[in-house]
């Protein structure tokens, strides 16, 4: 009996090189590679005040926001995203605690405690979570595709399973119509007929009946 295949979710993360360190955002990017991250994105950008706010705008309380946000827009960032199997906690295991003193201490080793000088500049910006990561790829990436993918199944049986289905439907429908435009027709159809594509449901509420 064949064993069931072990299922890999591949996450991804946001990895921010701040405005003391950009000088050394290409060591920084050779660590990140040989920690098994891919990179799906990456854009060098300064940030204004106003949109440094709004990146840490859930941690508007935390005493440090003002200096955070006025050294954030102080110069050039580095902004990649990343994607590996546990990425959000893989990228933070890396990068160390935030707290400078606390990195040095039990994370000799940490980028954070390699490259900060202070819990204001301490290098880097990994995302807490996967419910941040997905805030603020949206965030750096607005138009990119957060949610986990799975990794192990091989091209082959992949394109067996999902594509080729689909595709032989389109292709049998595309015979049946002999369209004009077969391509562009054949676009259409997948596009309307895409399995993984969400079903939006029209339902009238409250307000619609008023």
């Amino acid at each position: 009996m064949d064993q069931p295949k072990h299922r890999i979710y591949v996450e991804r993360t946001l990895a921010i090189v701040k405005p003391d360190v950009v000088h050394k955002a290409k060591d920084i990017e050779d660590v990140i590679l040989r920690s098994g991250f891919t990179i799906l994105q990456r854009k060098r950008l300064q940030l204004s005040p106003e949109q440094c706010g709004n990146f840490y705008a859930d941690d508007y309380r935390n005493p440090l926001f003002p200096s955070l946000t006025a050294f954030m827009s102080s110069g050039p960032i580095v902004v990649w995203m990343l994607a590996r199997e546990n990425a959000v906690a893989h990228w933070k295991s890396i990068i160390g605690p935030a707290n400078i003193t606390k990195a040095r201490e039990t994370q000799p080793e940490c980028l954070r405690a390699q490259y900060g000088t202070s819990d204001v500049r301490n290098g880097l910006h990994g995302s807490e979570s996967f419910h941040d990561a997905v805030r603020e790829i949206e965030f750096m990436f607005p138009n990119s595709v957060i949610e986990p993918f799975v990794s192990t199944e091989a091209p082959g049986e992949y394109l067996s399973r999902c594509v080729n289905p689909i595709l032989l439907r389109g292709l049998t429908e595309l015979c049946k119509e002999k369209p004009l435009n077969p391509c562009i027709w054949l676009a259409d159809w997948l596009k309307k007929n895409d399995p993984n594509q969400p079903q939006i449901c029209c339902e009238n509420t409250a307000e619609d009946e008023e």
